[in-house]
């Protein structure tokens, strides 16, 4: 390692929110460790009150390595990790990754290259879904086509610009502590409010493709439902929470729900005409699943429409479903304080 880079180069802590990863946690941190980094790098851990062995690996992680610690998130809560790990974590530059999370080679230079030639408080690129098993790869296809999760720039990718939000992130620390960090109450959707109170701030966020993580997606039709459920539960909270944030993308999939059990139910009572609406609707999942399933295998692209109705109908259910008390109890909580920027010495 060039010395004299290490000291020009800012410091960088990466924060790793876990719960039940036994499944790629090492992986996710070998990615982190083999980065071709010349600055200082630490990678914090915090771990929830998991059921499989994510305890044990971190142990023998930190056993081998001694840049890796871990900090305890008894709630075992995204963004209350996410917090304990920054306050536990010492350095001006913070990296976000998750559990099953892969970064890219060049991830961490190019980000902090970004951040000062852009004058940033955060950027962050692509979420780019790699599935292990046939449905998984149906699933990745899905979360990286235009039709199954519109123009997010983070999911399909796009020119480098200013963004409302972008996946992951890597931020300055004196931006998270001003914000006061993440709102503990937001459990899904706490990316995109911390990044609108950057902007509403005046902050700029900074999305470009040059930037990849490599996500594993949920491994079975369950656990993506509930996945998506619970994104159009806590979009809608953020829509109620911050004023004037909605934008028509986050419409769409409840406008599709309404259409289909409408135009069904209506079709079966009034008139079969009214079955044009969820006919058009499985018409267009089908047809888009044959543009966007080229290069998978025949089983993956059955399951295709399967995935993109699964988030789509999901997704609406939860925006539709959100009950305004949930709103009520976040917005009536209290708002993030600037954290102490004073940690403890690492152990």
């Amino acid at each position: 390692m060039n010395t004299k880079a290490a000291e020009e180069l800012p410091a960088v802590s990466v924060i790793m929110p876990v719960l039940d990863e036994e499944r790629h946690l090492r992986t996710a941190v070998r990615h982190i460790l083999e980065q071709e980094y010349a600055g200082d790098l630490e990678v914090v851990i915090a771990l929830g009150p998991s059921s499989d062995r994510t305890d044990e690996i971190a142990a023998e992680l930190v056993a081998e390595d001694p840049r890796v610690r871990t900090v305890p998130n008894p709630t075992g809560r995204t963004p209350a990790g996410l917090n304990a790990a920054i306050r536990g974590s010492r350095h001006p530059i913070v990296v976000r990754v998750d559990g099953h999370g892969l970064l890219t080679p060049g991830y961490i230079a190019t980000a902090v290259r970004l951040l000062g030639e852009m004058e940033a408080a955060n950027v962050g690129g692509i979420m780019h879904a790699e599935g292990e098993t046939e449905w998984e790869n149906a699933v990745a296809a899905a979360m990286t086509s235009k039709i199954g999760v519109g123009n997010a720039a983070f999911h399909t990718g796009g020119l480098a610009g200013p963004a409302d939000t972008v996946y992951l992130g890597v931020f300055r620390r004196e931006v998270l502590e001003k914000q006061g960090g993440y709102n503990e109450e937001f459990i899904r959707a706490q990316d995109w409010e911390l990044n609108y109170r950057i902007r509403q701030d005046g902050g700029l966020i900074w999305f470009t493709p040059q930037l990849r993580v490599t996500y594993r997606p949920r491994p079975s039709v369950k656990a993506l439902a509930k996945q998506y459920k619970d994104y159009g539960r806590w979009r809608r909270v953020v829509t109620r929470y911050h004023k004037g944030s909605v934008n028509l993308r986050y419409l769409a999939p409840p406008a599709a729900l309404l259409g289909v059990v409408a135009g069904t139910v209506l079709g079966a009572a009034v008139h079969p005409a009214f079955l044009v609406l969820p006919g058009g609707y499985l018409l267009g999942i089908l047809g888009g699943s044959v543009v966007e399933g080229r290069g998978l295998s025949a089983r993956a692209r059955l399951q295709l429409p399967v995935a993109l109705a699964t988030m789509h109908m999901s997704w609406g259910f939860g925006f539709l479903t959100s009950p305004r008390s949930l709103a009520r109890r976040v917005i009536g909580s209290k708002r993030p304080v600037p954290m102490n920027s004073s940690v403890a010495d690492p152990r």
